[in-house]
């Protein structure tokens, strides 16, 4: 049976790049994976689809098959995330997240539950406080989800239960040794144990839970640059986001997070 030649699809726009005098060429997550479409005139002031596919942008969107990518006939918006706009950090935030999914999603790949994520994702980003919070909180759902969660619980090498105390954590290995296995080896540093308490918190606690959580600037920052080294491992490639985020974290004169340090509590838990 013939492929219809239009079709309907629920889509977030990942990337997006300037094609002739008027045109736009979106790269599109959708439940089926991901899509490159061509947005024609989009860039005139006089579209009717101005402002409605900007980046990161829901959109029910009507698609016509091409030969090399789809064609945008029509645009029905559900969210713009308009908290995002006009606020850098949010927005580099959300751009970091959109390029792990880019990462990780495949064209005609069955993709609702990683769909979802960045929905829920970008909602995070333009609406929550503790940003670096809820990015962490993503990673380790997105990790689940392509099938490279760490391990948390026991020692990757001899099997046995971690104990709680400061251990190690082995990104070509996929999770923490303990501290017998991993001590004096360079490519297992090591892990303090307010890291491994705040990584399984986020593993099996649901939103609620994770925004009352608080953690110590030092320990946030030390889950930031394992997990950041973790995702480059698994996607071997260095993720340019990361750097921006960094550069534009020191410009703002903010504590190697998304706030001053003084204003990031602790948890109950001293982590």
């Amino acid at each position: 049976m013939p492929q219809p030649r239009l079709y309907r699809v629920e889509a977030i726009v990942l990337r997006q790049q300037d094609y002739g005098e008027a045109d736009r060429i979106l790269t599109l997550l959708t439940a089926g994976g991901k899509v490159t479409a061509l947005a024609r005139g989009i860039r005139r002031s006089t579209s009717h689809n101005v402002g409605q596919l900007g980046l990161y942008a829901r959109a029910n969107l009507l698609l016509a098959h091409g030969r090399n990518m789809e064609t945008v006939t029509q645009v029905e918006n559900l969210d713009q995330h308009e908290g995002l706009h006009g606020d850098l950090l949010r927005f580099s935030y959300a751009s970091y997240l959109a390029e792990l999914c880019d990462r990780f999603a495949q064209p005609e790949e069955e993709s609702q539950p990683l769909y979802d994520l960045l929905a829920a994702g970008l909602r995070w980003m333009a609406t929550r406080d503790h940003l670096w919070l809820w990015a962490r909180y993503f990673e380790l759902q997105l990790l689940a989800l392509a099938g490279y969660r760490p391990e948390l619980f026991v020692c990757v090498r001899c099997g046995r239960d971690i104990e709680p105390v400061d251990n190690h954590f082995s990104a070509s290995e996929g999770g923490v040794v303990c501290a017998r296995c991993g001590s004096g080896e360079a490519r297992a540093p090591g892990i303090s144990l307010g890291a491994q308490k705040v990584l399984r918190y986020l593993t099996i606690q649901n939103e609620e839970a994770i925004e009352r959580l608080r953690v110590r600037p030092a320990t946030a920052r030390e889950l930031e640059g394992l997990l950041w080294r973790y995702l480059e491992y698994t996607l071997e490639r260095e993720l340019p986001t990361t750097v921006f985020l960094r550069r534009m974290r020191r410009e703002l004169g903010l504590a190697g997070l998304d706030q001053p340090s003084e204003n990031v509590g602790a948890s109950q838990s001293g982590v």
